[in-house]
């Protein structure tokens, strides 16, 4: 989860249904946010039913995460901790032992219980290679947690920035970043256009085959219905990716992704933050500081990650940064669609698979 700039607004559609223990959870829908605060603040908190999802016990994410000891932890963000825990028995997959990511929400404040619904009311519907697989959640005497597979290969955030890293490989980056458009693109051409309003490098996990699967939707918003080009909403995200339009006037469009996309292409190709305030002034806003050495090979070849050691397509690397140039324009409606995206990154990495890798 990202740095957030206020309180989400909330979708509240209505839906009822049962889990497979039996359980019968509803979502109702409220008129207002108003309406929906209030009613969340009396804690009673009605869930959305998902066939596919299983109801834990908090005594089975207890001993699955060995009572969520502080070296289980995996992560953190502003809703709480993400544990690493193992389930015991053929409860998924047929597998005797499943592991398992525990995201556990910090019991107070409203925004952790919206976003915890909206991960189920969404991710529990949808299915795709490169989403996260949300196996089942928690909610019990106040203990709210979402139950995740687990990625071991940890976040895109850990491998470009962490210290001690090792660099990802040129063919791996070319990877991380066709899985990515392609999990973002399967989210905008749903049946509810949905807008992930936090797309970062922190929220692009990878399995042990480096494939790329977006996490943590609990921002994620329905896009704009009956012939509108956006929705209005309180600004949320994450310092550095969200697009200009959004920061500007809380107006979110479903290119406001295709922003945020061409940021985190950015840091796959220079291996830098998008914000660091320790860089030389000049340097400290990555979108600023590349756009205009984006411009020519030779250009590039200044910008690229020196952990690389050389060992990249220059071509390659040019047409993404173009492409990344595009999805940064400051107008939404002059930005590809992530279908177009993906269908370039697809030539590209197919171009450059032919292709020596070599410097400029």
């Amino acid at each position: 989860m990202g740095v957030c700039y206020g309180t989400p607004d909330f979708p509240t559609p209505s839906f009822t249904g049962y889990l497979r223990s039996g359980m019968k959870l509803t979502i109702s829908s409220s008129s207002s946010s108003a309406a929906s605060n209030s009613h969340e603040a009396s804690g009673d908190v009605e869930i959305l039913a998902v066939p596919n999802l299983t109801a834990f016990s908090f005594a089975e994410l207890k001993e699955a995460t060995n009572n969520f000891q502080a070296d289980s932890v995996v992560g953190e963000g502003g809703f709480g901790s993400v544990y690493k825990g193992i389930l015991h028995g053929k409860r998924h997959s047929g597998r005797t032992k499943t592991i398992i990511a525990v995201k556990r929400l910090k019991p107070e404040g409203l925004q952790g219980q919206r976003e915890w619904l909206t991960e189920i009311m969404f991710l529990g519907k949808l299915s795709h290679p490169n989403l996260a697989k949300l196996l089942g959640f928690c909610r019990e005497d106040g203990n709210l947690a979402l139950v995740y597979e687990f990625m071991p290969k940890g976040s895109l955030n850990n491998h470009l920035f962490r210290k001690g890293s090792s660099a990802l490989p040129w063919h791996v980056r070319l990877k991380v970043a066709v899985g990515a458009a392609r999990g973002l693109a399967f989210l905008h051409s749903s049946e509810w256009k949905l807008i992930y309003r936090d797309f970062n490098s922190s929220n692009i996990l990878l399995d042990g085959s480096y494939m790329a699967r977006l996490t943590d939707f609990g921002l994620m918003r329905p896009g704009p219905e009956g012939g509108r080009s956006h929705i209005s909403t309180r600004i949320m995200g994450t310092y550095g990716y969200a697009a200009p339009e959004y920061l500007a006037t809380g107006h979110l469009y479903v290119k406001s992704d295709v922003y945020s996309f061409g940021v985190v292409i950015l840091e796959l190709l220079t291996g830098l933050r998008v914000i660091d305030r320790y860089r030389a002034q000049g340097k400290i806003d990555l979108v600023k500081w590349a756009r205009p050495l984006s411009s020519s090979k030779k250009k590039m070849k200044t910008i690229m990650d020196s952990r690389l050691d050389g060992n990249y397509c220059i071509d390659s690397a040019f047409q993404i940064a173009q492409l990344a140039l595009k999805c940064l324009r400051r107008t939404p409606y002059e930005r590809p669609s992530m279908t177009e995206v993906v269908e370039a990154l697809e030539s590209i990495e197919a171009a450059s698979a032919n292709r020596v890798p070599r410097d400029a």
